[in-house]
């Protein structure tokens, strides 16, 4: 390994240990060009003096934290995709259901919310507003906190909001001086939380879930394993919707309904490998801590 690659591997252990961030599962070559990009702002050449800075200034890590993470989103990304969900997908779940039973679903590293409300808008067309106050739940995470600050209030710039079509912008949004801000009493139903979706635990009993250009930036294992998690979240037959460049490779856990618009069902009981249970539960502890893991003989919950 030369001195350069060392160098990298000695950073990415600091941002481990000192600020319990582990890219370690991000790709090498897109993780390094983002950090090398950061570097050049501040004309620093050498990453153990990319190191040094960081240690002296406690506000650079929000920085390159932001450059890695590149909080990119609007509403209505990929349109097509959006309305094959509202008239093909959407419309099975709720069709699946008892008018009273609760729809649960997930948008999974949200950022600052515009999928999340993108999905809320579609809900509430093809709901109702009355109905989907009643029964429909959705939850946005993210690990960025500053982003999912913006995701809560709920508020944008005019030129943030211009893919929004003009009927759906006047009946979700209201105008508060320059900025739109989305329907309060619609965002009762939407619930933003921190959440790091390699490591936490996933959220449970999900119909749809939303996980869109997210999983380009993790390596393989990191994109299995997060598979795994959304595998056991999602209710048999739960659907999940991935971005353009994303794809499923195991079809014991997700088959596709859609190549073209990154649509996949969940295989029920895919997940019943104790092997794969291990893996995708495996939660690396920081410091002195030793790994925990969930042992086989924990896993007979996700196992039934």
């Amino acid at each position: 390994m030369c001195s350069q690659d060392l160098n990298f591997e000695t950073l990415l252990n600091y941002l481990r240990q000192k600020h319990h961030f582990d890219f370690t599962n991000y790709k090498r070559e897109s993780l390094m060009r983002r950090i090398s990009n950061r570097m050049q702002q501040l004309s620093i050449t050498d990453f153990s003096k990319y190191n040094d800075y960081l240690e002296v200034d406690c506000e650079e890590f929000i920085n390159l934290f932001n450059i890695i993470e590149n909080n990119f989103t609007y509403f209505f990304r990929d349109i097509g995709d959006w309305h094959y969900l509202s008239n093909q997908i959407i419309p099975q779940i709720i069709a699946s259901k008892r008018s009273e039973e609760p729809i649960r679903t997930w948008s999974a590293g949200c950022s600052s919310g515009q999928e999340t409300y993108t999905l809320a808008m579609m809900l509430a067309e093809l709901l109702g507003l009355e109905q989907f106050r009643q029964r429909v739940q959705i939850y946005g995470t993210d690990i960025d906190q500053e982003a999912l600050n913006q995701a809560r209030q709920g508020s944008y710039l005019s030129d943030q909001v211009s893919n929004v079509p003009g009927s759906l912008l006047n009946k979700y949004f209201e105008r508060a001086d320059d900025r739109y801000v989305f329907r309060r009493d619609l965002r009762s139903s939407i619930f933003f939380r921190r959440h790091n979706m390699i490591e936490d635990p996933p959220l449970p009993r999900i119909d749809l879930l939303l996980c869109r250009n997210t999983l380009i930036y993790f390596n393989l294992e990191a994109q299995t394993k997060v598979l795994l998690r959304f595998h056991f979240s999602l209710k048999d037959k739960g659907f999940l919707f991935l971005g353009k460049s994303e794809m499923v490779a195991n079809p014991d856990l997700f088959s596709s309904i859609n190549l073209h618009h990154r649509i996949f069902v969940k295989v029920p009981g895919g997940h019943r490998n104790p092997h794969l249970l291990v893996k995708a539960f495996q939660r690396p502890q920081y410091g002195s801590d030793k790994l925990s893991r969930l042992m086989p003989g924990q896993l007979s919950p996700f196992l039934a």
